[in-house]
């Protein structure tokens, strides 16, 4: 009782301090309420301009936009041939050296490709593309709106949520995919990548198909021919049952001189008898007849060679199969250069061959890292803070310029 007594006496006392005296209650909260709509109808432009828009922003993404999870990879694009230019880190680990003058064309095309509609395209029909950023789950300023987009329209889309960038330095491709879902975007990333390998075989078939294909072609005609030319020549053989017309042909021109030798000594022989022998001797009719042996001989196989009636002598014989053979050789010394000039043609498709090589295999994310909130709620306030802050300085100044005018 005594405590109350006393804070009734203070209350008392301090009664013309805190309120004036004779001040109701309800005066005291209407002065307030007063003071309160003086300061927010004095400060109505930024509440309306920054406040306001910077609340609706925050609202939307702290509590509507759906969750995005963001897959990345890294991979290199390579030439077989590539010339060592130094280089260390990555190319160092993968034993071999990435140019960066050598690497830019082949990671752009390959970049181009992955952000094209035809990688859309084959992702819409292999990987349900659209099905995936149409999710109930998503909200619907983020989700794909359109149940069947137009081409364009899903190009527009898909390139906000995949990115690939090429570091022209280290001679490497990062490619970042974001979904509403971890499995999506690991799905999309992986995808991506087989695809991405699959363009540069398909290029790889492009750039080496014309040399290797006309080269390949050379040597299957060289093959051909050379294969005829062989046919020919059996043929020749078993027709003149004669499996070396060449080395039959030696022989009989051996024979013939060892005949006609002979003969030569036979005369010879004979024409010194004749001065101490009868001719009716029975050893000078025995060398006679010896020498009219040989004579027969020497005439029957030269016949053989050679006759002036043309006729299947081993002279023509010989001529046609020496033909053969000349052509033979000509074949297989093209048969030789052809293949010589395919197995070039197949190093030098190998030099340029382009491979893809993953650095860092896409993977599963477990948090959301998108949208970036805090980032986007701040930068907001901070644009239209600025904005707000130009222009009123800039509606001060016209108010100045007025009044001093």
């Amino acid at each position: 009782m005594s405590n109350y007594l006393y804070f009734t006496k203070v209350s008392s006392k301090m009664s013309g301090i805190i309120r004036p005296a004779g001040a109701s209650q309800y005066d005291v909260e209407a002065a307030a309420k007063g003071r309160w709509s003086a300061a927010l109808y004095a400060y109505r432009w930024f509440l309306g301009l920054v406040i306001l828009p910077t609340a609706l922003v925050a609202a939307y993404y702290y509590l509507v936009a759906s969750d995005q999870y963001e897959s990345r990879a890294d991979f290199v694009v390579r030439r077989a041939g590539a010339n060592a230019t130094g280089g260390a880190g990555v190319g160092q680990i993968l034993g071999f050296s990435i140019g960066a003058s050598e690497s830019h064309s082949e990671a752009r095309i390959v970049e181009d490709y992955l952000l094209s509609q035809d990688a859309v395209s084959q992702l819409r029909k292999e990987d349900s593309l659209v099905e995936r950023f149409q999710r109930d789950s998503i909200d619907l300023l983020s989700r794909l709106r359109h149940k069947e987009p137009t081409p364009e329209d899903l190009l527009r889309y898909y390139n906000k949520h995949v990115t690939v960038e090429f570091d022209a330095d280290k001679g490497i491709s990062s490619l970042s995919v974001r979904a509403f879902r971890p499995d999506d975007a690991y799905a999309l990333a992986k995808k991506l990548l087989s695809m991405g390998e699959a363009q540069v075989n398909r290029i790889n078939e492009r750039t080496s198909s014309d040399a290797v294909s006309a080269a390949s072609r050379e040597l299957a005609a060289a093959e051909q021919d050379m294969s005829k030319i062989q046919t020919q020549m059996t043929a020749f053989r078993r027709i003149h049952d004669d499996i070396d017309p060449a080395g039959t042909g030696k022989a009989q021109i051996g024979l013939v001189t060892e005949l006609t030798a002979n003969l030569a000594m036979a005369k010879a022989n004979l024409a010194a008898m004749e001065g101490f022998v009868s001719h009716a001797s029975p050893q000078y009719r025995a060398l006679a007849a010896q020498v009219h042996s040989l004579e027969m001989q020497v005439a029957s196989q030269s016949s053989k060679l050679a006759s002036t009636g043309g006729g299947n002598t081993i002279a023509t014989k010989l001529g046609s199969y020496e033909e053969l053979g000349i052509r033979q050789e000509f074949a297989g010394k093209r048969y030789i250069a052809a293949a010589a000039a395919y197995q070039e043609a197949l190093a030098e498709a190998r030099k340029q061959q382009l491979y893809l090589i993953s650095v860092v295999q896409p993977n599963v994310p477990v948090k959301s890292l998108f949208p970036e909130r805090g980032r986007i709620v701040m930068t907001v306030f901070f644009s239209l803070a600025i904005a707000y802050a130009i222009g009123w300085l800039m509606v001060a100044g016209v108010r100045e310029h007025s009044v001093s005018s």
